[in-house]
């Protein structure tokens, strides 16, 4: 079931830009359908420990048969919290791809495809309450043309926004059918990219994507052995910029270079890879999804002399 839940994206890439030690601590902060654990796990020895994260409880059946990992029903962005509850205190490397599993997108009733016509639901965690139909029936114009133009990058954002308020008040938008039907009209450019931007935005919004990244991502400094690495696999620019800008600076701005105000931060993360890992053509060939993503690497700098070098 695993192979056809989600295909790994960069996995040769992924784990060995982790340098796995065989007697080290991991975690797989996106289980999903185990593929990336199931490559770390075989690099680690028998006193090697994974800890694999994954807010979907459908991810649980892919659980491997093996004393060595736990799984953690969590979303990643309570990383530090259950890693103490599991007693642990550093660890060697996290991984986390940050991609919808293709049985998210595959299973009909979640409803994060637009190939379907489902509930409107989106949720990683089916225990959450707010769904994606509640977004589009209840956000008011103006935070829906923001939501739109921030997470989907739509350019007609603030017409998509007011067409979805005109509809709703004669008829709740319900099923995947129901947006698409209703915006169908204000389309701009393919249909197919233009809806896959809106689903886009409103699964982010639904799950809090990016704020979840960067809970995690603020974790990691502490979490992380000097010399232990991170591996983030994105799929979208926001994402990447965020990714990015932490790995660089240890903040989620750009940097700003002023030359008459400058305040040296120190930044325990050296970026290991200058330009993003990108899927090869064979790659993207086999697996058609993996073309957008991104794959960045950094490592906790070793302390020296009461910092880090």
């Amino acid at each position: 079931m695993a192979q056809s839940y989600h295909t790994p994206v960069l996995l040769k890439e992924t784990v060995g830009g982790l340098k796995i030690d065989p007697g080290g601590i991991y975690v797989d902060c996106t289980f999903g359908g185990g593929g990336h654990s199931k490559a770390i796990l075989k690099q680690l020895g028998p006193r090697g420990r994974l800890l694999a994260f994954d807010q979907d409880s459908d991810a649980q059946k892919n659980l491997p048969s093996d004393s060595r990992i736990i799984f953690i029903r969590q979303n990643f962005r309570h990383l530090h919290r259950f890693l103490r509850l599991h007693q642990v205190q550093e660890v060697n490397g996290i991984l986390a791809d940050l991609g919808v599993s293709s049985h998210q997108f595959d299973e009909e009733q979640r409803g994060f495809s637009t190939r379907f016509n489902a509930a409107l639901d989106m949720r990683m965690d089916q225990n959450q309450d707010i769904t994606a139909a509640d977004i589009v029936n209840t956000y008011d114009e103006q935070r829906l043309h923001k939501l739109f133009e921030q997470y989907g990058e739509v350019t007609n954002a603030k017409t998509l926004a007011r067409t979805i308020v005109t509809v709703r008040r004669s008829t709740p938008l319900q099923t995947t059918g129901d947006l698409q039907n209703a915006i169908r009209n204000i389309v701009k450019g393919s249909p197919d990219k233009y809806f896959a931007k809106v689903f886009q935005a409103l699964r982010i919004e639904v799950n809090d994507e990016l704020g979840a990244l960067k809970e995690m991502l603020l974790q990691v400094p502490a979490l992380l052995k000097p010399g232990g690495r991170i591996a983030v696999i994105t799929f979208h620019s926001l994402e990447d910029r965020l990714v990015k800008n932490f790995f660089r600076s240890g903040s989620f701005e750009e940097p700003v270079s002023n030359p008459f105000f400058n305040i040296e931060k120190t930044n325990e993360l050296r970026v290991v890879t200058k330009k993003p890992i990108l899927p090869a053509e064979d790659e993207v060939k086999r697996n058609p999804r993996a073309r957008s993503a991104k794959l960045r690497i950094a490592e906790k700098r070793m302390k020296e002399g009461g910092g880090f070098q």
